[in-house]
């Protein structure tokens, strides 16, 4: 990591190109240097994609395997969100939940806001509590910063091909602004609406839908399987007649019958089933608190809080299929 003479360098570095960024207020170069905070399946991807299209990359991460492996690819490593934001004009965070949000903005010896620069955007790819999103915001606004939502969707290898989808939540200005920076990292940018937290409204609703469908999808392919079919035969019936989703098409829970995808490999990496049941418990805190009946969300929450209490935790969320093959009548 660098030392605190070394920051003040690589900001004196920049200078000319921050004070540009932030007069234009519109524009966002392939030179306009950027901080990632937040290194994981996701966030590394991201990173590195940024990195690629030729932007500086000053990065921070808890965990110091990821710092060494940003470094390997070019990112200068600092220690602390406070040391990121003092070096640049433009932060995009991925991080697993809203306390970890909270800590990272809002840590008063460490956080962004203890360095952040009028001026600065801030954007927040982490999939949290909409009204997080929004009181965060709003902090950010006291200091003069501008924070946008924009989870996102589509897995780790579409963050691997720069195929995710992000969801953006913030003022049509601001949007302009980053929508070039995000299409750098995903394939669609959609402008959910003008207020911060729309993006993570759309992002849980998609989640909670597909935390739904896996588990339908899995369900579905188990008991065809114990009626004797070949589940490479039921899933090339399933794919191309109504039942088909993403899914059972292009994340299919069975091992073998998708390249590529965790079930392939033990279902390890990908995204994992504890998240799942993070975002899964967002959605149902959501709707308790809108009146918004959601059975069937109700019952993949309880369900996925069974699989992460029964030690599949750590595993890709489609483990549920896994889960469920091997519950059997006693």
């Amino acid at each position: 990591m660098l030392s605190v003479k070394k920051i003040i360098t690589c900001f004196a570095n920049n200078s000319r190109r921050l004070t540009k960024f932030r007069r234009s207020y519109g524009k966002i170069s392939d030179k306009t240097p950027i901080g990632f905070i937040g290194l994981g399946n996701m966030g590394r991807h991201m990173a590195n994609n940024l990195m690629k299209e030729g932007h500086a990359l000053f990065a921070y991460d808890v965990n110091p395997s990821a710092l060494e492996d940003a470094a390997q690819r070019g990112a200068t490593v600092l220690g602390s969100p406070m040391e990121v934001a003092a070096a640049v004009d433009l932060v995009v965070t991925m991080l697993p939940n809203s306390g970890n949000v909270k800590e990272v903005y809002l840590n008063g010896t460490s956080g962004i806001l203890s360095s952040v620069r009028p001026g600065s955007i801030l954007i927040d790819s982490s999939t949290i509590d909409p009204q997080v999103s929004r009181d965060v915001a709003l902090i950010c606004g006291d200091s003069g910063a501008t924070y946008l939502d924009a989870p996102v969707s589509g897995g780790v290898v579409a963050a691997e091909n720069a195929a995710i989808t992000f969801m953006v939540g913030g003022r049509d200005k601001e949007f302009g602004l980053i929508e070039p920076l995000l299409k750098l990292m995903g394939k669609n940018v959609v402008h959910c609406g003008e207020q911060v937290g729309s993006g993570q409204a759309a992002k849980i609703c998609n989640n909670m839908l597909l935390g739904i469908s896996m588990i339908g999808t899995s369900e579905a392919m188990n008991l065809g399987e114990k009626l004797g079919l070949d589940p490479v035969v039921l899933a090339r019936v399933i794919n191309s007649s109504s039942g088909r989703c993403w899914a059972s098409e292009v994340y299919n829970p069975v091992p073998g019958i998708v390249e590529g995808v965790p079930s392939g490999r033990g279902y390890e990496g990908g995204f994992g089933a504890a998240l799942m049941l993070k975002d899964l418990g967002i959605a149902q805190d959501a709707a308790t608190a809108n009146a918004c009946p959601t059975p069937l969300g109700g019952l993949a929450h309880s369900l996925y809080r069974l699989l992460v209490a029964s030690g599949y935790d750590g595993k890709d969320f489609s483990v549920v299929y896994q889960f469920l093959s091997q519950s059997k009548k006693k």
